[in-house]
């Protein structure tokens, strides 16, 4: 149906206008209209106030006309594109520089993108056009008007127009005292301590305006990465990496600095790596913890920030993903009192959540749990934590050897990574404690093998541990855009194996929309991999025996292969072949 809906040139949107557009294109019901022509005017955008009433759309009405919804409906009736403002893939620098921030608050429009030949500009009056000759002329480009939700214009013209302010003035300071850029840390130092510098201003906003943003983007990473110029600032969100920023070499160098003072580490040493953390909140008012990481490089320091969500904790096994026979078989292995039990995966799998959340879970007020970890991920009330110091030989056996002095019932150790450490975590266990520990392995069967590497005698594994958990993060489909589509057969034999499951007629794919940035993808979760040490298991762990065997037997006994596990998610809905397939290893043949 055709959408029969203009207004003459340089009127503004009314709400009674709209509201008789949607009832003659059937959006909307007489009831509706009447509610609607009842309007008597706020402070409201009326795309904004119409939205917030949240009216059945007629055409669909399990779906309400959100401001999605009317923005495709403006869009039918001005032939304009409608968008979403995704910040990660605005060059805030570039579209400050296309229009002042007074010329865009007063037209109630933001550059969203600038090229050699073209401005894109989002607009929320798309009859008004009056500014796009004056900026045509001003730019000597040609303007490509988009439609945007009024609330995204604001909110973004604010938050780009400040961090350009920022970087612009930082950059402009320093380069207005060339001799003190070497001196740079000095001044930053004074403005941590409360002392009014005025040069530190311009710092200290583009670094609150980082973290803020990186919060709001749900990123897990933060890396700020200097290049022969400029500064990379990156931000992985969803296990993938997002380049969110460009910032001038000597305002990267300044932000790091800044970044170094409030998680005390030692600003003038850039010669050697350096680890610490900071606490923060957010606008709302939620703790954040971040673990920096300074690394030099050819160019510069490159800082990595690692954010910490304490609500993870909070989360049940059933939101982490682990669920069904698998959530049994470790609950199993957890309650069982003593013994070794092993998390497995690479950098990045969710190995520590899914520790935390357990000794969280087991941390009740008649048990002592200890932890040795390098370095501490999280501070959790309800454990006591003790991090690895190398300048004093304090190492992780060093560490359970003390902890076993502390009368502890539950022992977590940061990672096993040498025979000592494997044999504290077995007399540990021995003596009649659980410990928890981590490992890097492909596989759980893996895990077996690896101890036996260390150099882990056979029957004192087969005495203490008492299963392993392998886990991999995928990412998953988003809800709002994802659709079915036919199986590729090769490519579902390819994850499953031969006489793996049969391939379904139809999955679901990624398509990608506002709410995912057009990845198609919202979230991550895990998918777990379980070796229960039984009999059959213990009797395949000798020093002869492959891993293969020992995979085999865990599989008889009950084990699904992460591949496998995987494969359930896709058939669920939950996420991809391609993604599964990207994470997990191969299936042993």
């Amino acid at each position: 149906m055709t959408v029969d809906y203009a207004l003459p040139p340089e009127s503004r949107i009314d709400v009674p206008s709209f509201a008789q557009a949607l009832h003659r294109a059937g959006r909307i019901n007489e009831q509706q209209l009447t509610r609607l022509a009842a309007y008597r005017g706020t402070a409201l955008h009326p795309l904004v106030y119409i939205a917030e009433l949240k009216l059945p759309d007629q055409q669909a009405p399990e779906r309400p006309l959100d401001m999605h919804a009317l923005l495709g409906f403006l869009s039918e009736a001005t032939g304009l594109a409608a968008v979403e403002i995704d910040p990660l893939k605005v060059d805030v620098a570039a579209v400050a520089e296309v229009m002042s921030r007074a010329f865009a608050e007063r037209h109630g429009i933001l550059a969203l993108e600038a090229t050699e030949h073209e401005v894109v500009v989002a607009t929320a009056e798309p009859w008004l056009s009056r500014w796009q000759r004056d900026l045509e002329h001003a730019v000597r480009r040609s303007i490509r008007r988009v439609i945007a939700d009024p609330r995204d214009i604001t909110r973004h013209t604010n938050e780009f127009y400040t961090m350009a302010r920022s970087v612009q003035g930082a950059r402009n300071r320093i380069q207005g005292n060339p001799g003190r850029l070497a001196n740079l840390e000095a001044m930053l130092q004074l403005g941590a301590k409360g002392e009014p510098d005025a040069n530190d201003q311009h710092v200290v906003s583009v670094v609150d305006w980082l973290l803020q943003y990186a919060f709001e983007q749900r990123a897990s990473d933060i890396h700020i990465e200097p290049r022969r110029q400029v500064g990379n600032v990156r931000l992985r969100i969803d296990g993938v990496l997002h380049k969110v920023y460009e910032l001038p070499e000597a305002v990267s160098a300044a932000v790091t600095s800044r970044l170094k003072i409030l998680s005390r580490l030692d600003v003038a040493e850039k010669r050697r790596p350096q680890d610490g953390r900071l606490k923060t909140r957010t606008h709302d008012g939620a703790e954040i913890e971040l673990r920096l990481s300074t690394l030099p490089t050819a160019f510069g320091e490159k800082l990595v920030m690692r954010i910490f969500d304490p609500d993870v904790l909070l989360k049940g096994f059933e939101e982490l993903g682990l669920r069904g026979d698998d959530y049994a078989r470790w609950a199993g292995m957890i309650d069982h009192g003593t013994g070794i039990v092993l998390v497995t995966g690479p950098t990045g799998s969710g190995k520590t959540t899914t520790l935390y959340s357990t000794l969280r879970q087991l941390a009740t007020p008649d048990v002592n749990v200890c932890t040795i970890e390098d370095p501490i991920e999280m501070m959790e009330p309800t454990f006591n934590q003790m991090q690895v110091n190398h300048g004093i030989e304090l190492d992780f056996a060093a560490g359970v050897r003390a902890l076993m002095r502390q009368d502890p019932d539950i022992i977590m150790v940061g990672e096993i990574r040498d025979l000592e450490t494997a044999h504290m975590a077995v007399q540990a266990a021995l003596t009649g404690h659980l410990v928890l520990s981590t490992l890097h392995t492909n596989d759980s069967p893996g895990a077996i093998a690896r101890l036996l590497e260390l150099g882990v005698p056979p029957f004192l594994i087969k005495a203490t541990v008492r299963g392993v958990m392998s886990q991999r993060l995928v990412r998953t489909l988003c809800k709002h855009c994802k659709r079915l589509a036919p199986t590729d057969v090769l490519t579902w034999q390819s994850l499953v194996g031969d006489g793996g499951l049969e391939a379904p007629a139809e999955l679901y794919e990624p398509v990608g929309c506002g709410q995912c940035r057009n990845t198609g993808y919202l979230g991550r979760e895990g998918i777990y991999e379980v070796l229960v040490s039984d009999a059959d298991v213990q009797a395949c762990i000798t020093d002869s025996e492959s891993t293969s065997q020992l995979a085999q037997a865990a599989r008889a006994g009950g084990m699904v292969p992460l591949r496998h596990a995987g494969a359930e998610k896709v058939l669920s809905g939950t996420t991809t072949i391609a993604e599964v397939l990207r994470v997990t290893p191969a299936l042993e043949r």
